[in-house]
C-alpha cells in the first residue's frame, strides 16, 4: 500500500469534484473548490474521521468494499478505479465483479434527478447506487451489508424489508422477485454468483422454495408500486426500469403522478430528507 500516492490521488479526485457533480447542494461559499471531506464521507458510507486519515497518510489498509465505495463517491472511470485498487495494494475485480462499478456518466443521471427517486441496480438486484430521495424513500442501502443491498435476498430472508410495502402486494412481489431471478439463473447458468444467491435462498426462505418449484418466468419491467413510508405515509410511484449499455445495470426511476397526493408526499419527503442532510453537516 503506497498510502503517501493514495491520501494525492483522493485529494486531488476530491478536488474537482463540485456539490452539484454528485446531487448535493452548493451550501455556504466555500474557500477551496471541490467537496469537503465531510461530504465524500457521507457519501461513500464512512466516518469522517478515517476518510480523513485515508488523506493524511495515516490511515489503515481499505477493504476492497470500502474502495468500491469510494470510486462511486468519487465519480471515478474504470482506470481511475483500478488506480485506486492498485494504490491501496488490492488487485481490482475482475469479470463480473467489475460489473459493481457504476460509470461516472450514470451516476451522473442519477445525480440529476433530485426530485424522483432512483437507483442504479444490478442484473442480479443488488443496489449500486441512490440519489438522496431514493435513499430517503427506502433506506440508505450503504449502511446495511453487503448481502442485505441485494432485493432479492431483502426480501425473503430481511426481517422487516415488506413493511415498506402494502401488505395486498407481498405475494405478487414475491411471485416477481422469483420469476426475474428464475430468467438470470438460465441465462447464466455458469455464474457462481447467481448460484449462491438462489442456492442460499433455498436453504434460508421455505416461501422462496416454494416460488422456486413453481418455475415462474418474467422479466420485470414498468410496473406500479405503493411505497408505504413512516412520516408521509403512502405512496404510489410508476417504476421505469432503462437498461444501462452493456454494463448489465440498470436504472430504475420512480415517478409520481403530477398533481397526485402522492406526488405531494413524495415533495415533502425530498424536503424532509434535505433538513436532514443539512443537520447532519450541521
Amino acid at each position: 500500500m503506497d498510502r503517501q500516492e493514495l491520501a494525492d490521488f483522493l485529494s486531488r479526485r476530491r478536488a474537482r469534484l463540485t456539490p452539484a457533480d454528485v446531487g448535493l447542494p452548493p451550501g455556504a461559499r466555500r474557500r477551496t473548490p471541490g467537496l469537503r471531506r465531510e461530504e465524500v464521507a457521507g457519501l461513500a458510507g464512512l466516518s469522517v474521521d478515517y476518510y480523513a486519515r485515508l488523506e493524511q497518510a495515516r490511515g489503515p489498509q481499505p477493504s476492497p468494499a470500502l474502495l468500491a465505495a469510494l470510486a462511486r463517491a468519487l465519480r471515478l472511470s474504470g482506470d481511475e478505479r483500478d488506480h485506486l485498487f492498485h494504490l491501496a495494494g488490492h488487485e481490482p475485480p475482475r469479470g463480473a465483479g467489475r460489473l459493481t462499478h457504476v460509470r461516472p456518466g450514470l451516476l451522473l443521471i442519477l445525480d440529476r434527478l433530485y426530485d424522483t427517486p432512483a437507483q442504479v441496480v444490478s442484473e442480479l438486484g443488488d443496489i449500486l447506487a441512490q440519489n438522496a430521495l431514493s435513499a430517503a424513500l427506502s433506506g440508505d442501502m450503504t449502511q446495511v451489508p453487503p448481502r442485505e443491498r441485494n432485493l432479492v435476498w431483502r426480501w425473503f430472508a430481511v426481517p422487516g424489508s415488506r413493511s415498506l410495502f402494502l401488505p395486498a402486494d407481498h405475494e405478487q412481489l414475491a411471485r416477481a422477485h422469483v420469476a426475474g431471478l428464475r430468467v438470470l439463473h438460465a441465462a447464466r447458468s455458469d455464474d457462481p454468483e447467481v448460484r449462491e444467491l438462489v442456492e442460499s435462498l433455498l436453504a434460508t426462505s421455505e416461501e422462496f422454495r416454494e416460488l422456486w418449484a413453481r418455475h415462474d418466468v418474467a422479466v420485470r419491467r414498468a410496473e406500479c408500486k405503493t411505497f408505504l413510508h413512516p412520516q408521509v405515509g403512502a405512496i404510489e410511484l410508476d417504476c421505469e426500469v432503462l437498461a444501462g449499455a452493456g454494463e448489465g445495470q440498470r436504472l430504475v426511476v420512480f415517478t409520481a403522478r403530477p398533481g397526485s397526493e402522492s406526488a405531494g408526499r413524495l415533495e415533502l419527503l425530498r424536503v424532509i430528507g434535505q433538513q436532514r442532510m443539512t443537520e447532519a453537516r450541521g
